[in-house]
């Protein structure tokens, strides 16, 4: 059993969010398994971490809608707040959750089938959403593992010229799955979980000749994988497990581009059932305003470039 508190903003804020005769935290109390004590501008939530923690994810989406509805029945804000989708409360207790409609679509389609491919630009959420959803599956015991891994492919810079032995030559090409990590988890706890071997970051080339059971499994960069490799990964998948491929077919690194195995999914999958392909586009861009702008001037480009590629 754990005990966390939340600091609301005053008593205005408090007073929407307990709702009439405390009826918010009741409501609370019975969905999520919990018990919680509101006393001023304070709240403390009592419960088996997990629940806490779904508890608090709950809480912090129906403070945003709060913020957001500043007149109108906090009854709706709860019942709101139960159907927008979050999908972890990560270290620093700011609940992880989609930001547009198609990243709601995603997380959805996450938690109703058992391998999803998302297609679309740099900046949509595809790796921290579903390293979000990874973590949320693990707190809940429906997996014991987590397994991130990408393909190791060269981008202007050769291998064989960074320094120190294998493992310190992909290490660049996989630090940037850790970032999600962090942010979620916490440096001590990431490093606790990698240690123990419950999260697991390697090369694709790591995949072959195993079987991935009770475990979510997510494919980085999945534009450089061959379709060998992408048929490779996906038939791992074992028992009680999940696979989340994600990838943006304007950055294939490999040569020829047409050997990416993610442009051939959508033809060669289609219509098998239990999976589910989520297509993002620039608008589901969620870093800086300039990302955004940036895809739409390179977008625009590309095509004015294309008639002249394409004479002979």
């Amino acid at each position: 059993m754990v005990t966390k508190k939340v600091h609301l903003k005053g008593a205005e804020e408090a007073l929407r969010l307990f709702g009439q005769n405390d009826h918010n935290l009741r409501s609370l109390e019975q969905n999520y398994g919990v018990q919680i004590f509101g006393r001023g501008d304070i709240l403390s939530i009592r419960g088996s971490p997990g629940k806490v923690d779904k508890a608090l994810v709950a809480i912090d989406e129906m403070r945003e809608q709060i913020r957001e509805n500043s007149s109108g029945d906090s009854s709706a804000v709860i019942n709101g707040a139960a159907s927008t989708g979050s999908a972890y409360m990560s270290n620093l207790g700011k609940a992880v959750r989609p930001r547009t409609a198609m990243q709601k679509e995603y997380v959805r389609a996450i938690d109703q089938n058992d391998m999803v491919i998302a297609i679309g630009p740099a900046g949509t959420g595809k790796t921290f959403l579903a390293v979000a959803c990874a973590l949320a599956a693990l707190r809940d015991g429906r997996v014991t593992k987590i397994i991130l891994t990408r393909p190791v492919v060269e981008a202007g810079e050769k291998l064989g010229f960074l320094p120190g032995d294998f493992y310190e030559k992909v290490n660049p090409y996989l630090r940037p799955l850790y970032d999600a990590f962090h942010t979620m988890l916490g440096p001590d706890k990431f490093r606790l979980y990698r240690d123990e071997e419950t999260i697991e970051i390697a090369p694709l080339a790591y995949m072959r000749g195993r079987t991935l059971e009770n475990a979510f499994i997510i494919l980085d960069e999945g534009q450089n994988a061959t379709a060998e490799q992408m048929k490779m990964l996906l038939t791992r998948m074992g028992e009680h497990s999940k696979i989340v491929v994600n990838g943006d077919v304007t950055q294939i690194d490999l040569n020829p581009k047409r050997t990416s195995g993610l442009i051939k999914l959508p033809d060669i999958l289609k219509g098998v059932p239990g999976l589910e392909f989520i297509y993002f586009t620039a608008e589901d861009v969620v870093r800086h305003p300039l990302v955004k702008q940036i895809l739409v001037a390179y977008d625009a480009w590309e095509k004015q470039q294309q008639p002249q590629q394409d004479r002979p």
